[in-house]
């Protein structure tokens, strides 16, 4: 047989009553709150009505003062269970001692606190922490959810608002402060997850996207991709340093590096390919952008390549030389032999030639100040050579070859 105590534990397990509501009636029952203050509480309660009906909508209307009392119950149920941890003996204690408003005050400045806080980590998305007008149809919303609702979502906010504040320590140990991260607008845990990259790779500062593939190439030279079944040993090392609020946060995205470590690793995969074309890893690691440097680099390439292609020389023979090649989709010369020259005739009169190629070369490799010169060169000698080298006439293959002589590169 169940023993009465028992049975009275279960009752209670089962009831769904406001927290208030238990909190009054146990206070009333244990002598706590006095028929006085019980008699306060009915002339508060509503003027609270009226005043949480106005601040949501409108104290003239029926349904709006119902609601408004739902609220009130439920916001002053809210304040006295989160702030007594659910112990009625408290509970009964604090409506005896203070106002039935200021315990929804309370439990509304919990919720206002709660919709401040940020719902991402996402750096875009921060909003400081400040109630506003506009955050108001949301709080008509909180103000009748329950204990364990807002508890859970105050969790992950709360999770959210440490990352944020551990990626904008880590990343001022290495020369970004917060507004850089701001205007980055990027995920906090991509800004944590690159700078245990940048301290494995004994590196001072965040990178840009050139010093991020270089040290991602870098990890790769040195932390060889391991045998099947065994992890990469990259000392992915938290900051000695690293405030303690920080840690079970920081911790949870190291091991989301780790994880990540054995396509990090893989040479077989370009860097820009994983990091910027792959969905998985896309925003899932940081650098910073900088427009200039990013011209610079891409200005830096293409010359380099220009600068093979042309072998160096800038005379239009060699350049019409090169263009010719490229137009048969021939390998880079600025120099033909007699024999490669009537290869390249021949070649035109079986398969011809695509003109767009190397204006297209030109547009994405030439020096900027010198592209539409080069244009203007290869068009003109299209305008003359192509009738020449396309034509079938008996003489044709001869005269294409005295114009290449006397407008290309031929070796004698």
């Amino acid at each position: 047989m169940d023993h009465p105590d028992q049975g009275a534990q279960a009752v209670a397990l089962f009831d769904e009553r406001p927290f208030f509501e238990k909190a009054l009636q146990h206070g009333v029952r244990h002598g706590i709150i006095p028929p006085e203050k019980l008699a306060a509480m009915r002339v508060e309660a509503p003027k609270g009505m009226v005043q949480i009906a106005r601040y949501f909508g409108t104290e003239y209307l029926r349904p709006d003062l119902e609601m408004a009392r739902a609220r009130l119950v439920n916001l002053v149920s809210l304040y006295l269970e989160h702030s007594c941890g659910g112990d009625l003996d408290l509970a009964a204690q604090a409506l005896r001692d203070h106002s039935l408003l200021s315990r929804s005050k309370g439990g509304s400045d919990m919720l206002k606190a709660l919709i401040a806080m940020p719902q991402s980590s996402h750096f875009g998305m921060q909003e400081h922490g400040v109630f506003e007008d506009k955050h108001i149809p949301l709080l008509a919303k909180w103000s009748l959810r329950s204990l364990p609702e807002y508890q859970t979502e105050r969790a992950a906010r709360s999770h959210a608002t440490t990352l944020v504040d551990a990626a904008v320590w880590m990343a001022a140990q290495l020369g970004l402060d917060a507004d850089d991260l701001e205007d980055a607008g990027k995920d906090a845990e991509s800004v944590v997850r690159t700078a245990l990259l940048v301290r494995a790779s004994r590196r001072s500062a965040m990178p840009d996207w050139q010093g991020f593939e270089k040290m991602v190439l870098g990890l790769r030279k040195k932390y060889a991709q391991p045998a099947v079944g065994q992890a990469a040993h990259v000392p992915l090392d938290l900051p000695r340093d690293l405030p303690a609020e920080f840690v079970d946060a920081v911790q949870t995205v190291q091991a989301s590096v780790v994880q990540d470590l054995p396509r990090i690793l893989d040479a077989t995969i370009s860097v820009r390919k994983l990091f910027d074309q792959t969905p998985a890893f896309l925003g899932r690691y940081f650098w910073t952008e900088d427009a200039m440097a990013d011209l610079e680099h891409f200005e830096r390439s293409n010359s380099a390549l220009w600068e093979k292609a042309t072998e160096g020389h800038s005379d239009d023979s060699s350049l019409l030389t090169l263009f010719l090649r490229i137009a048969t989709q021939g390998t880079h010369a600025t120099l033909l032999t007699e024999k490669a020259a009537a290869s390249l005739v021949r070649k035109i009169r079986k398969s011809g030639l695509d003109a767009e190629l190397p204006r297209q070369f030109i547009a994405q490799h030439a020096p900027v100040a010198l592209r539409s010169d080069y244009l203007r060169l290869w068009n003109a000698f299209m305008a003359e050579a192509e009738p020449v080298l396309r034509s079938d006439r008996v003489q044709a293959y001869e005269d294409a070859l005295a114009l290449l002589r006397r407008e290309c590169n031929i070796a004698g």
